[in-house]
């Protein structure tokens, strides 16, 4: 999907990234991709076929018919139970105002999809870490066969990530001994590089974007679709559930009423016309799928926030997750090891250094996360007894 997101854009990505979860591709890969497809889709019956055809007069000629064609397809007809009396002008009516413009909407819907995408990989690249090749080289460390290149990869992984992670320590110090711009410190007392979390927080953000751009949108098609929209699928169920014909309904209707003027030797003669939309078979399928798969989506999505949330929120799901892997390669082998589980977690990882690998584990497999963190466990113990001798050294007479 991000190639046809980049063609459309004019850059061309190489390869797709996945510095995310599933929920998240659902919105900026996969719906994007539908909506585009549906927008071409749409296009072409528009603008090959005839998306309208209107019933007139007999004294009609071909232009005529053309004319009444063409004017009702630019300006909005109307929609009228044939029950109903035709309504006089200035009279109330049930415009049908988006059947031209459908085409835009898609488009402009897959845009939205893909923006908070735009701000994960925008503000993720300030953190001081790319977390996207991180997990492209623990993708590359799970496909590859040779020890010797596994263990090159694992040694690229382990050296990006103790460098971000060394310089949240240091970037602490430093915030600790010059504490200036109380204002501007204020926002990052429970957020930030220094606290560990900035990761986190930003990633909670995006997908609570992912939420309100899925759910805006169901109420916003509200105004576009000039129906209730945000009911459409329970409707549709319901007519089903009832054995009632859900096609129907006054939101997107095949035969609609036009009203239009024709000046014949200094005359106004109104003319009203019975007008079919072929295109709304098309609108009508298209539009209740992408009802369905917008629920789907935002629900899938609202889990997800809650996991990553209760994830963040629980220091001992952390703790757990970290000695897990630790204990699968043996690497607790007595009560001192379990003892530096904490410290390696709160004082080394933080909630950030976790999360990137909750992500690598989330696009690669068990084995692939098992040994980066047990690399980092190695990394971090060596350092600190390398810190620990030097303090010897720096004791002695």
């Amino acid at each position: 999907m991000d190639k046809i997101i980049g063609v459309i854009g004019g850059v061309p990505q190489s390869k797709s990234r996945n510095d995310d979860d599933f929920s998240d591709r659902l919105s900026h890969r996969y719906s994007t991709a539908i909506m585009v497809i549906f927008a071409i889709v749409v296009s072409t019956k528009q603008y090959v076929g005839d998306p309208i055809n209107c019933w007139v007069p007999a004294h009609f000629t071909g232009n005529h018919e053309e004319y009444a064609n063409n004017y009702c397809w630019i300006r909005n007809t109307y929609y009228l139970p044939y029950d109903d009396y035709i309504p006089k002008e200035g009279e109330d009516k049930h415009m049908i105002p988006y059947y031209q413009w459908i085409p835009m909407i898609l488009l402009i819907q897959a845009l939205l999809f893909y923006l908070p995408c735009m701000v994960w990989r925008t503000f993720n690249g300030r953190s001081g870490i790319d977390v996207n090749n991180i997990v492209e080289a623990g993708e590359t460390f799970q496909n590859t066969e040779m020890a010797e290149g596994r263990e090159k990869t694992l040694r690229f992984m382990t050296k990006q990530m103790d460098r971000y992670l060394s310089s949240q320590t240091d970037f602490q110090t430093g915030c600790t001994v010059r504490l200036k711009h109380c204002m501007s410190r204020s926002c990052c007392m429970c957020c930030g590089r220094r606290r560990g979390n900035y990761l986190v927080v930003l990633y909670l953000l995006v997908k609570i974007l992912y939420i309100g751009n899925v759910i805006g949108q169901l109420f916003a098609l509200n105004k576009f679709l000039g129906t209730e929209f945000h009911m459409y699928g329970i409707d549709v169920m319901k007519a089903l559930a009832q054995g009632e014909d859900w096609t129907a309904s006054p939101r997107f209707p095949r035969v609609t009423m036009c009203d239009f003027k024709v000046r014949r030797l200094g005359n106004v003669q109104r003319y009203t016309v019975q007008c079919v939309l072929p295109i709304n078979l098309f609108n009508e399928k298209i539009y209740l799928f992408v009802w369905f798969w917008m629920v789907f989506v935002a629900t899938v999505t609202c889990f997800s926030l809650l996991t990553w949330s209760l994830r963040c929120a629980f220091r001992a799901d952390r703790h757990r997750y970290i000695k897990k892997h630790l204990t699968l390669m043996d690497k607790l082998k007595d009560n001192e090891d379990k003892k530096k589980v904490p410290n390696f977690v709160e004082k080394y990882l933080k909630q950030d250094g976790v999360f990137v690998l909750r992500l690598v584990g989330h696009n690669t497999n068990a084995i692939t996360v098992t040994e980066f963190v047990c690399s980092l466990w190695d990394n971090w113990k060596n350092k600190d007894l390398v810190s620990d001798k030097a303090g010897e050294v720096e004791s002695s007479p």
